[in-house]
């Protein structure tokens, strides 16, 4: 707490106003359904903030919004997507001085290294804006047929996404796996680190304030595998990225998503407790994560002769 001195001149002591996190769910602010919060710390065991305790309910809250947003933000084309997602970065470059403390804070990073993190989490954002309207190029095309016909494949968005945010890489690894789902149209339900959350629940705010529709993204945060049962046994969840779980969750949840045929995206296990938490995240991320919530449309059209020649377009 800090002094300074009141109207009248005398000096007063100022109590600091703590911030109350909350979910991020349909573009609004709730609270856990559950009424439940959990005390998050940093690296050194020191009290940060308490965060809310998701409940199943609060997860199945978040799939009826993914789902009722999936249909105008899939429909919307790939520039205005990519439009939206780079004004996302506008606004968290605004903000870099709260994710460099939240990061700090989180990973036990010096302020050098954790500004580079966030940093790079905002060009990441960037670079997958930029993609928006360029990955149909790589992953559909016209196919050779014997006929006369044009065979064009196209990619198309999956739907529903469940996303498991990496539990150690609280803001770059965050972005990296939820910028690519949104890019490619789908929407997604996002489980935040149980030990990091913090800024995966600003990011709800900077979202908010930004163009993306209400329900593109919803955020959670809790116990990962109380979440990640019930998303990966949901009817209306089309896919499930696994990176924040580890061996023996993984598995589970496999097998409650094959229930609906969900695709599934779960990467090489990369440290002793089989999570993919690891992984350097400041590296190139290619396309798979892209291409990983895609699915392709081909479709058949006749074609026309032209002239006496008969010649074909």
């Amino acid at each position: 707490m800090s002094e300074r001195e009141s109207i009248n001149g005398s000096a007063e002591r100022r109590l600091g106003v703590f911030k109350t996190y909350k979910l991020y769910v349909g573009g609004k602010f709730p609270r856990s359904e559950s009424g439940r919060v959990y005390e998050v710390t940093d690296s050194k065991g020191q009290w940060l903030a308490n965060a809310p305790q998701s409940s199943r309910k609060d997860a199945r809250d978040a799939v009826v919004a993914a789902r009722k947003a999936f249909g105008g933000w899939s429909g919307a084309t790939a520039y205005n997507r990519g439009q939206v997602l780079y004004r996302v970065a506008e606004m968290l470059e605004g903000r870099k001085d709260q994710f460099v403390r939240e990061v700090a804070a989180s990973e036990g990073l010096s302020k050098s290294k954790a500004a580079a993190a966030v940093d790079a989490a905002i060009d990441r954002w960037v670079w997958y804006a930029g993609w928006t309207d360029k990955i149909g190029q790589i992953s559909g095309g016209a196919n050779p047929v014997a006929g006369p016909y044009l065979n064009l494949s196209t990619p198309e968005p999956t739907g529903v996404v469940a996303v498991l945010a990496p539990r150690k890489s609280s803001f770059l690894g965050l972005v990296s796996v939820i910028a690519p789902v949104i890019a490619t149209g789908n929407t997604a339900v996002v489980i935040a680190s149980a030990d990091a959350p913090l800024p995966a629940l600003s990011l709800g705010e900077v979202l908010a304030t930004s163009d993306v529709p209400g329900g593109v993204v919803n955020i959670l945060s809790g116990a990962t595998a109380e979440l990640a049962t019930p998303l990966a046994a949901h009817q209306d969840v089309n896919a499930i990225d696994l990176t924040g779980a580890d061996t023996d969750l993984a598995k589970e949840l496999e097998i409650a998503a094959a229930d609906n045929l969900k695709r599934v995206l779960r990467p090489a296990p990369v440290d002793a407790d089989g999570a993919a938490d690891s992984a350097d995240w400041s590296a190139s991320p290619g396309t798979h994560r892209l291409t990983a919530f895609l699915e392709t449309k081909t479709v058949w059209h006749p074609t026309g002769a032209l002239g006496a020649s008969g010649s074909s377009y």
